[in-house]
């Protein structure tokens, strides 16, 4: 089966790991918290299933990467650390060195497994074509790691052992635990609408306006010679002699000019407050029953 390099299988994995990425954590040994290196890559199946994890063992040997499978492998995000299980200081000393331009071929991944292997862990298939043993209970005898059939070169499959490649679910098991939070938004809503228009509204006016009428006076004197003879000729006696005057008077003459009053600006002002809201939230707590076992939290 093909490996791959976790970011050549998929380039945009980080973004779909919500932040979790093992690249870069410390690899220590489980149970003396000894640190062995540092995991520098991944390597996935066909199908993007974790298989191994390149591990630099810069603590333990140095300039020397390995591959650890993920089966033996314990990750604690909790600390940012990974932790291996069962492997030795020895067994790192007998692993293959992993070079990115060696070819990853089932030969290869076998030398890694057998380093990992326990006796128990791994027997070749039974092939029923052989005469059964003569004793019921014998076990059938395990042939040697290099003297691997065809049939299990093209076979092989991972799941097949779960000791190496299965995630131990009781070492990584998660509790994940949930709380409500009040998230403040704002809702932009109509209240009302104001309407500004003109109208037409009517008064009377009152101007006063001085006008002047003409008018005839006609007054009589006694003058200072009155009852002095005259002659004939002075005394010109004539029929029909008439005197004219014009005779005026002003009106009023009122006419309407329009004028600009005022100037009306319309415009919104927004004013701010600060409402509070108050709502019920709930949040889950850790209720550990641990019946006086020891147990550390962190």
């Amino acid at each position: 089966m093909v490996l791959y390099k976790l970011e050549d299988f998929e380039p945009n994995y980080r973004d779909t790991i919500e932040g979790q990425d093992i690249n870069g954590l410390g690899v220590y040994t489980q149970g003396n918290d000894e640190k062995v290196g540092t995991v520098s890559d991944i390597l996935v199946d066909e199908e993007g299933h974790f298989r191994y994890l390149v591990v630099d063992l810069g603590f333990w040997i140095f300039g020397k990467k390995v591959l650890l499978p993920i089966g033996r492998a314990r990750i604690d995000y909790n600390t940012d650390r990974v932790y291996t299980i069962g492997l030795t200081r020895e067994q790192a000393e007998q692993l293959p060195e992993f070079n990115e331009r060696q070819t990853l071929d089932y030969d290869y991944e076998e030398r890694v497994r057998g380093v990992y292997r326990q006796p128990t862990d791994y027997t070749l298939p039974l092939d029923t074509s052989a005469p059964a043993p003569l004793d019921p209970l014998a076990a059938p005898i395990a042939a040697p790691l290099d003297a691997t059939p065809a049939s299990a070169r093209d076979n092989y499959n991972y799941e097949g052992e779960p000791s190496l490649f299965g995630l131990n679910e009781q070492d990584h098991q998660t509790l994940r635990l949930y709380e409500e939070r009040l998230i403040a938004s704002k809702r932009r809503q109509k209240t009302g609408e104001v309407s500004i228009g003109k109208r037409v509204e009517t008064d009377t006016a009152r101007v006063a306006v001085p006008v002047e009428r003409e008018r005839v006076v006609i007054e009589r004197i006694t003058p200072a010679d009155a009852g002095t003879a005259v002659s004939g000729r002075e005394a010109d006696f004539r029929e029909g002699e008439v005197a004219r005057i014009e005779i005026h008077e002003e009106t009023a003459d009122v006419r309407k000019e329009a004028f600009l009053r005022e100037e009306v600006r319309v415009r919104k002002v927004v004013d701010q407050e600060t409402v509070e809201t108050q709502e019920t939230v709930r949040r889950e707590e850790l209720d550990v029953n641990s019946s006086n076992l020891p147990i550390e939290e962190r």
